[in-house]
Parts: structure tokens; C-alpha cells; sequence
């Protein structure tokens, strides 16, 4: 089975969504630094991964209960499912990675 259908969230894409920002906008308004960018599949969020200090992607999941981020980094196209604990590939999301 694909990994893609152990995640029941995908009704939650909206292949619309703009990401917020070109960096983790809560670091930004902070004045923190970041590792790695993950966007909101949901909304758009533009958030840090959790090897950053502040966690963003993390903590707008927990805040809104959207449970799919894209990586938003160049050359990678996987998918995190926070509930289901699973990362996979969903073909034909847009590729909003930053240059």
C-alpha cells in the first residue's frame, strides 16, 4: 500500500494555499533563526521544523489542528502527517519551495 493512503487527512489539502511567507514567519517576527521551513498544507503557514529552536511548523499544528506540512525546501517534495505519524509524496501539489 502506498504511503500516501495510511495518512486520512488529505481532504485537508487545499491545493490553493500561498505559502505566508519566504521564511518561518514567527521567527521572523521574532527575530529567531531557523534549520529547516515546512508550510502548512491546510493554510499556507510558512513555520520552522523541529530541529530548529522555536519549533513554528510544530506549534501551528497544535494551534490549528491542520495536520499536513510540505517541506518548503529546494528539491524536496515529501509530505509530514502529524496525526498519522507518516511521510509520504502526494503528487501534484504545487512546488512553492523557496529558491
Amino acid at each position: 500500500m502506498p504511503d500516501d493512503q495510511l495518512c486520512t487527512h488529505l481532504d485537508q489539502v487545499d491545493l490553493d494555499a500561498q505559502p505566508s511567507s519566504q521564511g518561518c514567519e514567527d521567527c521572523l517576527r521574532i527575530g529567531a533563526t531557523w534549520v529547516h521551513l515546512r508550510m502548512c498544507l491546510s493554510c499556507g503557514h510558512v513555520g520552522c521544523c523541529d530541529d530548529s529552536p522555536n519549533r513554528h511548523a510544530t506549534a501551528h499544528y497544535r494551534a490549528s489542528g491542520h495536520p499536513l506540512v510540505q517541506s518548503y525546501e529546494p528539491g524536496e517534495d515529501w509530505v509530514w502527517c502529524y496525526v498519522d505519524d507518516v511521510a509520504f509524496v502526494l503528487d501534484g501539489l504545487p512546488d512553492h519551495s523557496y529558491a
